[in-house]
């Protein structure tokens, strides 16, 4: 039997490759143009981002030298009394939100997609909340919530012998108040989605239906629903992670009153840093909003791997 000398192996051993070949190759060039986005992200984001951790981690009203104080900042924000009332209250704005907010714009969508005529116009109707800016809108349905009977929701109701109410004044209606202010001023950029989304299903699949017999709400819930699953997900998180995050709402409508039952993680935020005149402790409000970071993005992971099985089949 004949020994064959054994041959190095050189198929498939990819060639290393050097810094000048990399340039030749168009490496550079290639760096030279991401070069302004890699400036911008890191003056815009990354810095932020760093600066926020290292303040954190220190005491400091941007006036006076700063402090390192390590955790503290963590531990102060967590033993405030206020802490678990703007959780709670924080939760409570969201799920009222999905609850109230959530299948108002899947139902206006798909009763605007059964529509044939002026359905354009329905949609820009639709839209236009989100085209008034979301400060004069707050303003605007501040004067509808006014408690007295003259106040244009008040006054309403007082045809019908109800009321008058203190939509803004009361711990039971103000978060119910913010939330209603909010889906109206929110809810049209989602239709537009859903519209969007609807014009992709297969109207076959209705014309099959309705042979069948199927009723509207059949044709929702076996061919409208299951074809807009993965658009629905999505929605959903991004609801959530939004309405974590409201401000502008409990600061123009209440200021966090009556008796904090408005008061919410951003605004707790907000008066850690400029609710003293003197300077406020940016510390503690970094703290929180770092902590509120984490705690979206753990809910986002988990979100996204729970559903991720459901949103492809």
């Amino acid at each position: 039997m004949l020994m064959t000398k054994r041959q190095p192996r050189t198929i498939g051993r990819r060639r290393r490759g050097t810094p000048s070949s990399w340039a030749r190759g168009g490496g550079l060039s290639t760096l030279l143009f991401l070069l302004p986005m890699i400036v911008v992200f890191g003056a815009f984001s990354w810095y932020p981002i760093v600066r926020t951790v290292i303040m954190s981690l220190q005491h400091t009203n941007l006036v006076q030298p700063a402090k390192w104080v390590g955790l503290q900042n963590f531990r102060n924000v967590i033993h405030d009394p206020l802490f678990p009332i703007a959780v709670k209250n924080t939760a409570e704005f969201a799920g009222l939100a999905l609850i109230i907010g959530y299948p108002i714009p899947l139902v206006a969508a798909v009763l605007m997609s059964e529509v044939r005529r002026l359905r354009g116009v329905y949609s820009a109707l639709a839209y236009l909340p989100v085209v008034i800016p979301p400060v004069v809108a707050v303003l605007l349905w501040k004067t509808f919530y006014s408690g007295g009977p003259t106040g244009v929701f008040n006054t309403v109701l007082g045809w019908v012998h109800l009321g008058p109410y203190p939509w803004l004044q009361s711990q039971h209606t103000a978060m119910p108040s913010l939330v209603l202010e909010s889906t109206w001023a929110n809810a049209g950029g989602t239709v537009i989605i859903y519209l969007a989304a609807l014009t992709g299903v297969n109207r076959e699949l209705y014309e099959a239906a309705a042979v069948d017999g199927a009723s509207l709400w059949h044709k929702i819930w076996h061919i409208t629903l299951p074809q807009l699953r993965g658009v629905l997900l999505v929605t959903m998180i991004l609801q959530i992670i939004g309405t974590a995050q409201v401000f502008l709402e409990p600061y123009l409508f209440t200021s966090g009153g009556p008796n904090n039952s408005t008061v919410t993680v951003l605004l707790l935020i907000f008066n850690y840093a400029f609710g003293n005149s003197l300077g406020g402790d940016y510390g503690s409000a970094t703290a929180l909003s770092l902590m509120l970071a984490a705690f979206l993005a753990v809910l986002s992971l988990v979100y996204l791997r729970a559903t991720r099985a459901w949103s492809t089949s």
